[in-house]
Parts: C-alpha cells; sequence; structure tokens
C-alpha cells in the first residue's frame, strides 16, 4: 500500500510544495495534481473521496451482477480539491473469466486516464477517431454519452474515451475481451448525486491495476 502521493501521469515520485515552488512536483512532467495513496475499498473510502473532489466519481449503478467496487483514488490536494478520480470495479467477463474496469473523470491536461490507459497523455484525443460513429454509449448522469476506442493502447486491455459533464470520461478494461461490457449501454452514476445509496455500495478486495496499472 503507497503512503505518499505520487506522480498521476506516471505513477512517479512528486516533491511536495516547498520554498521554490508552490505546486507538486514530478521530475519528469513537471507541475502536476498529486495522486493520493489508494484507499481499500469501503463505504467510508468512497465518501471521502466524495466530498474532497471537483470532478464526477462514475460508478456503474446498479453494478452488473456479480460486480463489486474494489478501489478509488484521486488526483488533487486539499487546496484544489480533487481534479481527476478513479473508480475500480471487479466482477464476471462477458465471455468468462474475471473483469476488471477503472472509470476516470478528469480535468484537461491531469493525465490520469492516460495513465491508466497505458497511452502518452495527457489527453485521449489524439487516440479517437471522433469523426467516426462512437464505439458504444453510456448513460452518464441520465445523458446519453458516446464514447469512442482509443487506440495505441497495450494489447491486455480496451480502452474508451468520451465526455460528461464537461470533463473527460475514461473506461479502461482488462482483459480486452472484457471491453464488450461497454457495449450494454451502462449506466454511470455520478456518486456526488447519489445520497445514502452510496452506503449500499457492495466492496471487494482492492484491485491492483488502481496500484499499477
Amino acid at each position: 500500500m503507497r503512503g505518499e502521493p505520487s506522480c498521476p501521469k506516471c505513477g512517479g515520485r512528486v516533491r511536495a510544495p516547498g520554498l521554490f515552488s508552490d505546486s507538486w512536483q514530478c521530475d519528469v512532467h513537471g507541475t502536476v495534481h498529486p495522486l493520493q495513496p489508494v484507499i481499500p475499498p469501503s463505504v467510508e473510502a468512497l465518501s471521502v473521496v466524495v466530498h474532497r473532489t471537483q470532478v464526477p466519481v462514475w460508478m456503474p449503478w446498479p453494478l452488473p451482477v456479480g460486480w463489486l467496487f474494489t478501489g478509488v483514488t484521486y488526483a488533487g490536494d486539499d487546496r484544489s480539491g480533487g481534479r481527476a478520480t478513479a473508480v475500480a470495479c471487479s466482477g464476471p467477463g462477458p465471455l468468462g473469466g474475471m473483469g476488471e474496469l477503472i472509470l476516470v473523470a478528469e480535468e484537461l491536461g491531469v493525465g490520469l486516464g492516460a495513465w491508466y490507459a497505458g497511452v502518452d497523455g495527457p489527453d485521449p484525443g489524439p487516440y479517437m477517431s471522433v469523426e467516426k460513429p462512437p464505439q458504444a454509449k453510456v448513460l452518464a448522469a441520465g445523458r446519453p454519452t458516446p464514447l469512442w476506442h482509443v487506440s495505441a493502447t497495450p494489447d491486455d486491455r480496451a480502452v474508451f474515451a468520451g465526455e460528461a459533464r464537461g470533463l473527460w470520461l475514461w473506461a479502461v478494461v482488462w482483459p480486452e475481451q472484457s471491453g464488450l461490457l461497454m457495449y450494454d449501454e451502462l449506466v454511470l452514476t455520478d456518486l456526488r448525486d447519489a445520497g445514502a445509496e452510496v452506503d449500499l455500495v457492495p466492496c471487494g478486495a482492492l484491485s491492483p491495476r488502481l496500484l499499477k496499472p
């Protein structure tokens, strides 16, 4: 379990604000919003992120049959609030075996979604063919939201991205064939709007993908 903030673009070490800089710094990526240590899955962990973030906390709700919430993290600090969130869920894959899904909401340039997707970031635009019809659609906070396949990703995952509530929405699915999950028009809820329903989220073991995609 990591105890220190890290870079949302590479997972590397970051330096806290100090005498020479008023922002968090990565040696490779410069100024970043620090990725906070991953918290073991619990309703309390979700509540912490929900109350600290400035961006949506997306989760399929209701969860697909047999699926569990398996972790959450966010990028940002106490001063700025969360500028990106990542929620992990795991359960039976559409073609058998276990599937894992990480949903990322983020402001432009944060780079957390690209890190989980395995592409050079920070944003998905260069890897999306938006002039073509979207490959998947979700219902995000009640709005039909098109998602495009993200190219140039590692072979072990399927990645989709689009825009919801004026921010990037990434869906990263392992293994690649479990990407079929995204063709079922998942219903995504921003847990900031869920109220007491957050207490009903079923929790599983921490997804190692959140720590090291």
